[in-house]
């Protein structure tokens, strides 16, 4: 369904739009520095979730008809705007290590609530949508079954943001590792609290 040609184009611009910083890569550095490389991976499940939804949709030609209408785009952008914002402000009230559970005593309500951190930051963000309705539709070839493609080059996408936001995640932990004073953890919570605030003021100027 999908050619080896089509493959070699889409895997190296794929990497890069999975790897780039942004409020997802950011939220799991932050899991991986307060809980841990396999309480950040494990949270993913929440990102490859929405990732999966958003896919299906997608395949089932639904996501054109939300990004498209007005209406839902605002009501998810905004939705978005104020999770980022509550994400930046929790990250800037923080204590250093005082946020949740730690990589050995992460109980499965723990372990819930990052994967729905993770869950809802891609999914109150339109631009999430994007990545299905404008950026996969450029490997697509329109001779070929469309949806058949979709099925192959969606998957791979989301693999690629697997390995991405683990490697995010292994450099909070790192990060972690280094044993960092109080006041220089503090600061790193502050500047992701601030990239969250930002992030956040950047998705409210968006338009469609």
């Amino acid at each position: 369904m999908v050619s080896l040609t089509q493959l070699a184009v889409f895997l190296p611009a794929a990497a890069l739009v999975a790897i780039s910083p942004g409020a997802n890569n950011f939220l799991a550095m932050q899991h991986g520095m307060r809980f841990g490389v396999t309480e950040a991976v494990l949270a993913l499940a929440g990102r490859l979730a929405a990732f999966a939804v958003m896919l299906a949709l997608a395949v089932a030609g639904l996501a054109v008809v939300l990004t498209r209408s007005q209406t839902v785009f605002e009501i998810v952008k905004w939705s978005g705007v104020v999770y980022l914002a509550y994400l930046g402000i929790r990250s800037l009230a923080s204590r250093p290590g005082g946020d949740g559970p730690t990589a050995s005593s992460a109980s499965s309500l723990g372990r819930m609530a990052l994967a729905r951190r993770e869950f809802l930051t891609v999914a109150a963000n339109p631009k999430a949508l994007l990545l299905f309705t404008a950026f996969l539709p450029q490997f697509i070839d329109p001779a070929r079954p469309v949806a058949g493609q979709l099925v192959v080059l969606g998957p791979l996408y989301i693999a690629l943001e697997l390995l991405a936001a683990t490697g995010w995640a292994l450099l909070g932990h790192r990060i972690k590792l280094a044993e960092l004073g109080a006041r220089a953890r503090r600061r790193l919570d502050q500047a992701v609290g601030g990239v969250f605030l930002g992030l956040a003021a950047l998705l409210a100027t968006t338009k469609r």
